[in-house]
C-alpha cells in the first residue's frame, strides 16, 4: 500500500499537478507512524475541570436544602485538601524559573482546586457571613490563594484567575459590556483605578524581568493591563479631560507595540492596534466636530470610504508583515 501511495504522488508530481517539494512534505506525512494528541488531550483535560467545578457548583445549587451547608463545606474542603496533597506531593517545589510537573495532568488537578478553593471561601462568606461586612475580602482571599498556586505550582490558569480576582477586588470587570453598560461613565474612579492597576501590572512585569521571577508570566500580566489601560482610556475619551486620556492611550499604545514585538505575541500585536485605532478614530471625529462649520458635509463623506477601506487594508498587511517576520 505504500508503494502505491508513493508511485500515485510520484505520478502527480511527473503531470505536475503537485509541484516537487509538495510531493516530498506528501511522503514524509505519509512514513509517520504515529502523530502526538498532547494538545487534544490537553484540552479534554481543561474542559473536564471546568466541567467538574461546574457541576460541583450545580450539586450544591440544587441540593442545599437536602445535603446542608455543614456536609457541603466538607465535602469541598475535603475534594480540596486531597487535590493539594497530590499536588504538593508530585512537584518539586518553589522556583523561580519556569517548572512543569513530571506528568500534565497535575496543572489541571492545581486548577481543580483552585477553583475549588474559590467555590469554598465565596461559599462561606454567602452562607455564614465569615468576613462580615468586609467583602472585599471574600474576593481578596480567593484571589491570594490564586497567586499562591499561580507561583508556587507555576500554574498560568491560576495566574489569570489571581489577575481577575485583583481586578473584581477593585470594582472593575474586564469584559465588554463594561463599556456597554456605562460602568465607567457612571463611576469615572472606576477607570482610575483600572489604568492604576494596569500601570503596576506593568511594573511588576519589569520588576520580574530583572529579578527572573517567572519571566515567562510577563505575557499574562501584560494582556491584563493592556485591556486595563487601554478600555478604561478610550471610556474617558468623551470628557471634558479626554487629551489626558489620549495621551495615556498613545504611550500605552506604543509601549505594547514594542513588547508585541518582543514577545512575538499576534494577540497584543492585534489589540494594540485597534485601541489605536478606536483612540485615533475619536481624535479625528473631533477635528471634524470642531471644523464642521468651515467644511461641506460632502466633502468627509467623499472622503469617509477611502479612509476606512484604505485602514482595513493597511492592517491586513501589517498582521501579514508581522505573521510573515515571526514565522
Amino acid at each position: 500500500m505504500t508503494n502505491f501511495h508513493q508511485k500515485a504522488t510520484q505520478t502527480l508530481a511527473d503531470q505536475q499537478f503537485i509541484s516537487p517539494e509538495q510531493a516530498t512534505e506528501i511522503n514524509n506525512y505519509r512514513n509517520r507512524d504515529f502523530f502526538s494528541l498532547h494538545n487534544e488531550l490537553k484540552i479534554l483535560l481543561y474542559l473536564s475541570v471546568i466541567m467538574f467545578t461546574t457541576g460541583m457548583g450545580i450539586l450544591i445549587y440544587q441540593n442545599i436544602d437536602t445535603i446542608g451547608h455543614t456536609v457541603i463545606l466538607c465535602l469541598l474542603l475535603v475534594v480540596i485538601a486531597v487535590s493539594f496533597y497530590f499536588c504538593f506531593k508530585n512537584f518539586e517545589g518553589f522556583k523561580k524559573t519556569e517548572t512543569t510537573f513530571s506528568n500534565p495532568v497535575f496543572d489541571y488537578l492545581v486548577l481543580a482546586a483552585n477553583l475549588l478553593s474559590c467555590i469554598f471561601i465565596g461559599y462561606l462568606q454567602l452562607q455564614y457571613n465569615t468576613f462580615g461586612t468586609h467583602f472585599g475580602l471574600a474576593t481578596l482571599v480567593p484571589t491570594l490563594v490564586s497567586f499562591f498556586c499561580a507561583y508556587y505550582f507555576d500554574n498560568k490558569s491560576s495566574l489569570s484567575i489571581a489577575i481577575s480576582g485583583l481586578t473584581a477586588y477593585i470594582g472593575l470587570s474586564i469584559n465588554p459590556t463594561a463599556i456597554l453598560n456605562n460602568k465607567f461613565y457612571d463611576n469615572p474612579d472606576l477607570s482610575y483605578s483600572a489604568i492604576g492597576l494596569g500601570i503596576l501590572l506593568i511594573l511588576w512585569t519589569v520588576y520580574s524581568e530583572k529579578s527572573k521571577l517567572k519571566e515567562h508570566f510577563a505575557f499574562i500580566f501584560l494582556t491584563f493591563a493592556l485591556h486595563l489601560i487601554s478600555i478604561a482610556s478610550i471610556a474617558n475619551l468623551f470628557e471634558n479631560y479626554w487629551f489626558v486620556f489620549e495621551l495615556i492611550l498613545g504611550l500605552s499604545t506604543i509601549y505594547f507595540y514594542f513588547k508585541s514585538i518582543d514577545y512575538k505575541a499576534l494577540s497584543l500585536y492585534f489589540f494594540t492596534h485597534i485601541y489605536a485605532y478606536i483612540g485615533l478614530n475619536v481624535v479625528l471625529f473631533k477635528i471634524i466636530d470642531f471644523l464642521s462649520s468651515k467644511i461641506i458635509l460632502e466633502f468627509y463623506l467623499m472622503l469617509a470610504p477611502i479612509y476606512f477601506v484604505g485602514s482595513i487594508l493597511l492592517f491586513t498587511k501589517q498582521i501579514k508583515n508581522f505573521n510573515k517576520k515571526n514565522n
